[in-house]
């Protein structure tokens, strides 16, 4: 074996590793009973201090120097030399951060997230609020190790946008509101009821359940590589892209929350299903930082997928148009008096909204604003545990004009923090950002594309994501992923012009 494969089989183990966590991180979401969560702590404490041992062991020093030996020289480019740089940079980060604080927080996780699961059914922050002061701890002392120049938020959201800093985010927000506000105040002011509601009926789960399998499978998913379960909070999960998990929501009352997760989730699966098969259990499919074995190039790169399955293409009127009749199917008696015009017009109503995951496109981003602000203020101190659900209020009422009636519809309504992911939020922006800039460039490639998606065949803009994003795995960073296919980096522009022609049109705006 060359050194450099030597290596790559080190790796191998350690993503192994990693895709063992995320097994027991989804059957802990999905199928545990509440009960296990001390022990699963334990466990994942154990697996995770394994692997980090493994990963900054003298054995990955020695491997990593040897192939950067044999491989002077090479392209600068290829995969195998992206490989080495991301694994030594991964490796001297990582020896930074001490075992022993890793172990504690994934020991953490479980019991918090149980707690947290149990606080929003009671809406009793009292409860949830011991483990978030640890949390919150952990976390500070996480950025300290990882390291930072002017905010511990920028240490601890390389974990998920390497790159990214408050300062940037703080700049892209303010581009956001100068165009995102005006407009909701004249959609506000042009807003008119619906001539009949559509969610004041009953959808069975067997009928949702149905319906979401054959959603996500309409646009690609494959569900031979892939499953579908349910999950308080919707996520998607992978065990290599060969065994993508994928979850969703539902409520009886309210048939959009089932189907846009699981399209959301499906566009996570979908850029997890379709990178390279050589890429697998390699450094260019391992994040290192954050150790978990994710493809993506970052995780606001993840979530340019979903967004853009879920809200450009899935909730396009062209979409129902064609596949309204499907949801007929299903629910016959509950969607009588409505057709597809109607439907369209209902999963795009504009409102502002307590909750941010059935927040529409033009309010979802003040949702993550308000997130954001409010880590950056508990990570410098500025802010103490036991105020946050008031400041949470504040900030609703500031951004949206709406007060939480109660901690389950505010402060507790999402699981990132009970899970210790401080930071994570601003990738929902980045991918919504990310999202009109590959779809924008994806329409300038194949001119024939918008024929494709009024006639329901989704597989040209699927093999175009994967040669141009998806198969790549972890190789580009997001930065090069958009200059290679639009020319140039992150910009708000093409996301804030697509929602002034959709909500204009929608909303009959001058």
């Amino acid at each position: 074996m060359t050194a450099y494969d030597k290596l790559a089989a080190h790796i191998g183990e350690y993503n192994d590793l990693l895709n063992i966590l995320n097994t027991l991180k989804w059957d802990m979401r999905t199928q545990m009973p509440a009960g296990g969560a001390a022990t699963r702590g334990a466990q994942l404490a154990t697996l995770t201090k394994l692997a980090k041992d493994l990963f900054v062991s003298d054995m990955t020093a020695r491997l990593l120097d040897a192939a950067e030996t044999e491989m002077a020289g090479a392209d600068a480019d290829s995969y195998k030399t992206r490989a080495l740089r991301q694994t030594r940079a991964a490796y001297e980060l990582q020896k930074r951060i001490p075992a022993e604080l890793v172990s504690r927080l994934a020991a953490l996780g479980p019991e918090s997230e149980a707690a947290w699961a149990a606080a929003k059914d009671a809406s009793d922050f009292a409860g949830f609020q011991p483990y978030l002061t640890q949390m919150l701890a952990i976390n500070i002392e996480l950025a300290d190790a990882i390291g930072y120049e002017d905010h511990p938020f920028d240490a601890l959201i390389q974990q998920f946008e390497p790159g990214m800093t408050a300062a940037q985010l703080n700049v892209t927000f303010g581009e956001l509101k100068s165009r995102l506000l005006p407009l909701l105040r004249r959609i506000v002011e042009n807003d008119a009821p619906l001539p009949v509601d559509l969610w004041s009926a009953d959808y069975d789960l067997a009928g949702q359940k149905a319906l979401c399998y054959e959603m996500a499978q309409l646009i690609g998913f494959d569900f031979e590589r892939g499953r579908l379960d349910s999950a308080p909070h919707p996520f998607e999960i992978s065990f290599t892209r060969d065994d993508v998990r994928i979850t969703t929501r539902y409520d009886t009352n309210y048939l959009p929350m089932s189907i846009f997760a699981a399209l959301h989730e499906a566009g996570h699966g979908l850029y997890e299903q379709n990178i390279a098969p050589e890429l697998t259990r390699s450094a260019l499919t391992t994040d290192f930082i954050g150790q978990y074995a994710v493809g993506g190039a970052s995780y606001g790169a993840h979530e340019f997928s979903s967004r853009m399955w879920e809200n450009q293409i899935g909730r396009s009127r062209e979409f129902w148009q064609l596949h309204f009749g499907r949801l007929q199917a299903h629910f016959p008696d509950q969607l009588a008096d409505a057709d597809a015009e109607h439907f369209y017009r209902a999963v795009n109503r504009v409102r502002p909204s307590l909750i941010r995951v059935e927040a529409d496109e033009v309010t979802y981003n003040l949702h993550i604003m308000l997130r954001t602000e409010i880590e950056m203020a508990l990570l410098e101190g500025a802010l103490p545990v036991a105020e946050l659900p008031e400041f949470w209020n504040a900030k609703m009422q500031e951004y949206l004009g709406l007060t939480p009636p109660d901690d389950r519809r505010g402060v507790l309504q999402d699981v990132h923090w009970s899970a210790g992911a401080f930071a994570n939020f601003p990738c929902y922006t980045i991918g919504n950002i990310m999202s009109a800039q590959v779809l924008a460039a994806a329409h300038r490639h194949m001119p024939d594309l918008a024929i494709q998606l009024a006639q329901g065949d989704y597989a040209g803009l699927l093999g175009w994501l994967t040669e141009s994003i998806y198969k790549h795995g972890r190789v580009y960073s997001t930065d090069e992923l958009l200059r290679r296919i639009s020319g140039e980096g992150l910009s708000v522009a093409p996301l804030l012009d697509y929602l002034e022609r959709k909500y204009s049109d929608l909303y009959g705006l001058d």
